[in-house]
C-alpha cells in the first residue's frame, strides 16, 4: 500500500474540530450572556414594577393621611354644631318657661300679699314677700302647687316685724321648683 500522509488531513481536522468548540464555546457564551442578560432585564422591570406600585402607594397614603386630617378638621367642627345646636335647642326649650313662670306668679298671687324678691337658681326660685295672714302665704303656696308649670313649694321662713307697730304684714320666704314643661306632680292644664 501506498503510504498517504495523513498529517495535513488530522492537522486540518483537529484545528476544524478546534474551531467548532471555539465556535460551540463561544455560542455557549453568548446564550448564556443572553439568557442571564434575560433574567436580568426580567427582574429589573420586576423591581421598576415593585417601585412605581410603592410610589403610587406613598401618593395614596399621603393624600388619604390629607383626607383624614381633614375628616378629624370636620368631626371637630361638627361636634362644635352639635354642641351649639344642643345650646341652642336647650335655650329653644326654656324660653318659653321664664313667660310662663311669671304669669304663674301674677295669676296665682292672692290679694293682701305682693312679691319683693324673686331669685332662680337653675330650676329653684326663691320668692320673698309680705302677706297680711299666715293663709294667704298658705294660699299662694297651693296656688303654685296647682300650677303646671311650678311644683314643690316649701316655706322656708314666716315673720312679723315687731319694731313697726303698725305694719302688721308677714315677711316671708318660701322656695318653688320650675318646672320645663307643663304638667308637673299636682299640676293641671289650667287652660294653658
Amino acid at each position: 500500500m501506498a503510504g498517504l500522509n495523513l498529517l495535513p488531513w488530522r492537522e486540518a481536522a483537529r484545528k476544524e474540530s478546534q474551531k467548532q468548540f471555539v465556535m460551540s464555546l463561544v455560542a455557549a457564551i453568548a446564550v448564556s450572556a443572553g439568557i442571564v442578560f434575560g433574567v436580568y432585564s426580567f427582574y429589573q422591570e420586576e423591581i421598576n414594577k415593585q417601585d412605581r406600585r410603592n410610589e403610587y402607594l406613598r401618593h395614596e397614603i399621603s393624600r388619604l393621611d390629607k383626607t383624614i386630617a381633614e375628616i378629624k378638621k370636620l368631626d371637630v367642627t361638627r361636634k362644635a354644631l352639635l354642641d351649639r345646636i344642643a345650646i341652642i335647642e336647650g335655650l329653644q326649650s326654656t324660653r318659653p318657661g321664664i313667660v310662663h313662670l311669671f304669669d304663674e306668679m301674677v295669676k296665682s298671687l292672692p290679694k293682701g300679699m305682693y312679691l319683693t324678691s324673686l331669685e332662680q337658681k337653675k330650676t329653684t326660685i326663691k320668692l320673698e314677700g309680705k302677706a297680711e295672714s299666715n293663709a294667704r302665704v298658705s294660699s299662694y303656696m297651693n296656688r303654685l302647687d296647682m300650677s303646671p308649670w311650678l311644683s314643690s313649694s316649701a316655706l322656708n321662713i314666716i315673720s312679723i316685724d315687731t319694731r313697726k307697730k303698725t305694719d302688721r304684714l308677714r315677711n316671708f320666704s318660701l322656695s318653688v321648683t320650675q318646672l320645663l314643661k307643663p304638667g308637673g306632680e299636682g299640676g293641671s292644664e289650667n287652660g294653658h
